[in-house]
C-alpha cells in the first residue's frame, strides 16, 4: 500500500510541468510516446518531466501512486496539463485523431 504523502508527492510531480511522463528507460513503448511527443511534434523539455522510474530508487512507490491515481501502473504512464492521457497507445491514438495538438496548445512553441 503507498502512503498518502507519496500520491502527493507524484500528485506534485504531475502539475510541476505540462507534460509529465513516467517512462522506463528500456520500454520500447516509453521510447516510441517520448519519440512522439520530443521529436515529431517538438514539445519543448523545459515544459515536461520525463521520469525514468526503473532509475529512481522511489520507482516502484511511483507506479504504485499512478496505480492508485489512474489504475494504470504500467508505463509509459502520460499526463497533460494534469489531465491522465494513458499510454502509448492512447497517446498514439490522440495524435492520428488530431485531437493530442489540441491538448498541446500552448505548449508547443
Amino acid at each position: 500500500m503507498v502512503s498518502q504523502e507519496t500520491i502527493n508527492h507524484v500528485k506534485d510531480l504531475i502539475n510541476e510541468k505540462d507534460v509529465f511522463v513516467a517512462s522506463k528507460s528500456y520500454c520500447p513503448y516509453s521510447k516510441a510516446a517520448l519519440n512522439t511527443l520530443f521529436t515529431e511534434l517538438n514539445v519543448p523539455t523545459s515544459k515536461a518531466l520525463v521520469l525514468q522510474v526503473n532509475q529512481l530508487p522511489e520507482g516502484s512507490d511511483i507506479q504504485d501512486a499512478l496505480l492508485e491515481l489512474t489504475g494504470q501502473r504500467t508505463v509509459p504512464n502520460i499526463y497533460i496539463k494534469g489531465k491522465h492521457i494513458g499510454g502509448n497507445d492512447d497517446l498514439q491514438i490522440l495524435k492520428q485523431s488530431g485531437k493530442l495538438e489540441k491538448l498541446l496548445e500552448g505548449i508547443l512553441e
